[in-house]
């Protein structure tokens, strides 16, 4: 019997984190043998298999069918390449995708299947994240999971919908941007994307270090590779804050001129330099700095406040030298 569904899930050395979602989806009110799971491992490691073992054990003692498959990817890809070796092994008519870190709700299947019924192709779920009691600037950041037109996090698309357009785009390695090229695929293709917000997931936000905005910068370069495949869209669908950007520049600018005039030997240019990026950072500062200020996150926020007008520029820069396109 073919399932109506096959949930694939992409997991990167994250086994504690992969079973919570595993066991949310053993618990679905949805016919065990209407619908398999298959684990995309991208680091290939056997702490995650074991996990997957474990799962597969406790699902079989608590009695009733339920279809659960391991796939170890030999290379590292990112979750782009993951979730295409899934949905090509998927025996189900409809491919749900979500991630390690999440927790589809219990009428997540049978919700979205409703829409199908009624003729969808492809279908984008609800997203609803929980904060930790400390809020950082990496979560309140987050918070545009909640507002996303279609996130990998939480869709369903008919297989057929993905033969048509060929599934993910594998060049974007890391966890950004590779949804919003699947999305802009199905509307170059004409096929309607359904939203069904009774398809719920649950995204829990793990606390993450002080410094992960820093990190997450170099995430700006798929930006450039997404403009260059999709312009017309990305500039309609992508929401930025160009004026942030733009300050970014400046600011990267004003100190080049402020050291160059330093450099040279010419007072006016270094002090204009150095004066127009103090500016743009205790702007950026204030409007960075948290509601609670304590000594520890103070320190933080203004080596964060420092720091990222370099990476992101650096970073867009980057992409845009890689992927030979200019963008704004």
């Amino acid at each position: 019997m073919i399932p109506d569904f096959s949930v694939v899930i992409p997991t990167y050395q994250q086994p504690a984190l992969l079973l919570k979602c595993l066991d949310a989806l053993g618990q679905q009110r949805f016919p065990r043998d209407q619908y398999e799971i298959i684990v995309v491992d991208d680091g290939n490691s056997p702490e995650t298999a074991a996990a997957v073992a474990l799962f597969t054990k406790q699902i079989a003692q608590s009695g009733g069918p339920l279809e659960v498959r391991y796939l170890g990817q030999p290379q590292s890809r990112g979750p782009a390449a993951a979730r295409n070796r899934g949905w090509r092994a998927a025996r189900g008519r409809i491919v749900a995708f979500t991630d390690e870190d999440c927790l589809p709700q219990p009428a997540w299947l049978a919700n979205a299947l409703t829409s199908f019924q009624r003729g969808a192709q492809v279908v984008t779920g609800q997203v609803r994240l929980t904060l930790p009691d400390e809020i950082t600037a990496y979560n309140a950041k987050s918070s545009y999971l909640e507002m996303s037109e279609f996130i990998s996090a939480n869709c369903f698309c008919r297989k057929s919908a993905l033969d048509r357009v060929g599934g993910f785009e594998e060049a974007f390695d890391f966890a950004w941007r590779e949804d919003n090229d699947l999305q802009f695929k199905f509307i170059q293709a004409g096929i309607p994307i359904i939203k069904c917000p009774e398809a719920v997931v649950v995204h829990p936000m793990r606390e993450m270090p002080w410094y992960a905005p820093l990190t997450n910068e170099r995430k700006n370069r798929y930006d450039a590779l997404l403009y260059k495949r999709h312009p017309d869209l990305f500039r309609q669908r992508i929401a930025m804050d160009r004026s942030l950007i733009l300050e970014y520049y400046a600011s990267v600018l004003g100190v080049s001129v402020g050291f160059l005039g330093a450099l040279i030997g010419s007072t006016m240019a270094a002090a204009m330099g150095f004066g127009v990026w103090s500016v743009l950072t205790i702007n950026m500062l204030v409007n960075q700095m948290p509601d609670k200020v304590t000594s520890t996150n103070l320190r933080q926020t203004i080596l964060t406040t420092l720091a990222t007008p370099f990476l992101a520029v650096y970073w867009r820069l980057y992409g845009a030298v890689k992927y030979r396109v200019l963008y704004w």
